[in-house]
């Protein structure tokens, strides 16, 4: 296998650019719980090894039911989410793999019965910023669980 580069090492600018927007995410107007089914469910889409046992740990830290973690993959069939829940992870879905013709009037406006337009806007930033993560950590083969202590997943409990 092929050593791949440290990232964070070669462009500590943008990694400081990429962290703050992602600190953002703790201003934002979605709510935490939300935000954790957001990050699982694009990770999980994108493949991404690394981002999905680090949001898994840190959703079940701040108190996520271990049922509804197992479940997100089947969240259209579950009756563990609310419509709002539910309305997230669809717009996570269709941003995560994006339609050739766009996002469907249809989509939108089902999305937009559960969000105001700020929190709309919010939870683009914060699908975008997952998979922009996603990308980083698959470009460069993060091995899932490597930063947990770093990160202070440990507490997780989950090995």
């Amino acid at each position: 296998m092929t050593q791949r580069i440290d990232y964070m090492k070669q462009s500590p600018e943008f990694v400081n650019k990429m962290m703050a927007l992602s600190n953002e995410e703790n201003e934002s107007s979605i709510e935490e719980a939300i935000l954790h089914l957001v990050h699982i469910r694009a990770s999980q889409m994108n493949g991404c090894g690394f981002c999905t046992d680090m949001h898994v740990k840190q959703a079940k830290m701040h108190g996520e039911r271990e049922l509804r973690l197992y479940h997100i993959p089947i969240w259209r069939e579950s009756t563990l989410f609310s419509p709002r829940e539910r309305a997230a992870l669809t717009w996570t879905e269709i941003l995560t793999k994006l339609p050739e013709h766009g996002v469907p009037d249809d989509v939108y406006n089902e999305v937009r019965e559960q969000f105001s337009e700020k929190e709309l806007s919010d939870l683009t930033f914060s699908v975008m910023a997952i998979n922009a993560w996603n990308r980083i950590s698959i470009a460069f083969k993060a091995v899932p669980g490597s930063a947990d202590i770093a990160f202070g997943l440990t507490k997780a409990g989950l090995k």
